[in-house]
């Protein structure tokens, strides 16, 4: 009985350890204004008639905050890549000086920051939404048992107690997310 509950737990307990690593990740795709090579994560470039990742046809560099540099393993491969960067649609103008591509990153103007700040605020909400989905999964689990009710209250306040703990994370991540992106 006393296993059953524990694996409950254990189960509950992953699930809102994924939802934060999912918001962790979320959070890397929102620019805050400054370079960084995860913004081309998105890119597919057309290799030899195969959609691929940017990152495995060229090396993505950082050379100052505001510049991507990317070089392509193949020389051929630049006007494939500056055409996947325009499709890909996120608002970069790629340059081609014929052995690299540079694109500098736009400041952020201040109406853009408070959407960005906005859309970091929605998935900081998804991940609570997906924490709470984790304890109430839980707690209708716990409720299933043929424990006895102390036992079950015990193990539910266990369960409120690392949902208090994973929303915590979740506002901590939001809150240093939140300040990146509104320092100018």
């Amino acid at each position: 009985m006393e296993e059953e509950m524990k694996f409950i737990v254990d189960s509950a307990k992953e699930s809102m350890e994924l939802a934060i690593k999912h918001l962790e990740k979320e959070m890397l795709n929102i620019r805050a204004g400054k370079a960084n090579p995860i913004m081309l994560a998105s890119v597919k470039v057309d290799y030899y008639g195969t959609p691929t990742p940017l990152s495995q046809v060229a090396n993505i560099n950082t050379p100052d905050g505001r510049t991507l540099s990317v070089q392509p393993w193949e020389k051929a491969m630049l006007a494939e890549i500056e055409k996947a960067i325009l499709i890909a649609n996120l608002g970069f103008n790629p340059m081609n000086n014929g052995e690299s591509i540079i694109i500098n990153i736009p400041a952020l103007t201040e109406e853009r920051r408070k959407d960005l700040a906005k859309l970091a605020k929605a998935e900081a909400e998804n991940a609570k939404i997906s924490i709470r989905a984790a304890r109430k999964d839980a707690n209708n689990e716990i409720k299933k048992s043929d424990s006895s009710e102390d036992i079950q209250k015990n193990f539910e306040i266990d369960i409120q107690a690392l949902t208090d703990q994973y929303n915590a994370k979740a506002d901590e991540i939001f809150t240093l997310k939140e300040k990146e992106i509104l320092t100018v």
